[in-house]
């Protein structure tokens, strides 16, 4: 079959290839004992520079560490890996989240010998927010929409991201139903909201206690956490709870700082 192709990192959508590249020459279990105890990705190298093998940490040092420990070596899959890692490098994330849409956009991207999911396009699990709704609903999907949506992904666990959109929704309170909900007609106003709006993890837009504009703002902040802009989000909520608590919105006030606080905890 030949060799298989260089698969060094891309240099599109923001990751220049050297930013992973490493003069440090000490063997990989010594470089990870000073990776840093942050969430990331790592990248396993072979003695060319071509991935190996990409993975997603809460700690980077734990989890890579975690490779060269005698038990590791019972998975038939990294014992014979280990032997072909000349080299190993990291790429920093803000949260655990981050480390997920990275590792899913870099494994997708490169294709590493020994990552066994997300070969086939067309099972990929993605995000889905469907922008061209008055209330846009966010769901998981194998079949994204041609148009009209925001995509995140692809994920290489559909668990995990079925997990971090029920995360997400704690602190955004979107829905994720397909209702087709338009403001203007009346007859909203009498729909019965599901539990997700008794347990606070929906806004009910469905019954219109939401309004359209409060609505899509909660989407924007969002987008601007998937897009891993999260001090960028966190500044911009507290300016403007500050600012609700000067105009006496005592209750948008409360509900930001509530959201502040969950976003500091994901």
């Amino acid at each position: 079959m030949g060799e298989p192709p260089d698969n060094d990192l891309p240099t599109s959508e923001g990751i220049p290839a050297d930013s992973v590249r490493s003069t440090d020459i000490r063997p990989p279990k010594e470089k990870v004992r000073d990776f840093p105890d942050t969430p990331g990705v790592y990248l396993m190298k072979d003695e060319r520079g071509r991935v190996l093998y990409i993975g997603k940490a809460k700690s980077l040092r734990h989890r890579a560490a975690s490779y060269f420990a005698d038990a590791a070596l019972q998975d038939r899959r990294i014992a014979d890996m280990i032997p072909l890692i000349a080299d190993i490098d990291y790429l920093d994330a803000e949260s655990e989240v981050d480390a997920l849409l990275l590792e899913a956009r870099l494994i997708k991207d490169i294709q590493p010998r020994f990552n066994i999911d997300l070969k086939d396009d067309k099972s990929f699990p993605y995000l889905q927010i469907i922008t061209n709704e008055e209330f846009p609903r966010v769901e998981f999907t194998r079949a994204p929409a041609g148009k009209g949506v925001k995509l995140y992904g692809p994920f290489a666990n559909a668990g995990a991201l079925r997990g971090a959109i029920q995360v997400l929704q704690r602190v955004f309170k979107f829905r994720t139903c397909s209702l087709d909900i338009q403001a203007e007609d009346p007859k909203w106003r009498y729909y019965r909201p599901c539990l997700l709006y008794n347990i606070h993890q929906c806004t009910a837009p469905c019954n219109l206690r939401i309004s359209e504009e409060d609505y899509k703002e909660d989407i924007k902040r969002l987008r601007l956490f998937l897009d891993g802009k999260r001090q960028k989000l966190l500044k911009e909520m507290n300016e403007e709870m500050k600012q609700a608590a000067q105009q006496l919105q005592f209750e948008k006030a409360a509900k930001l700082r509530d959201e502040i606080q969950a976003l500091e905890k994901l």
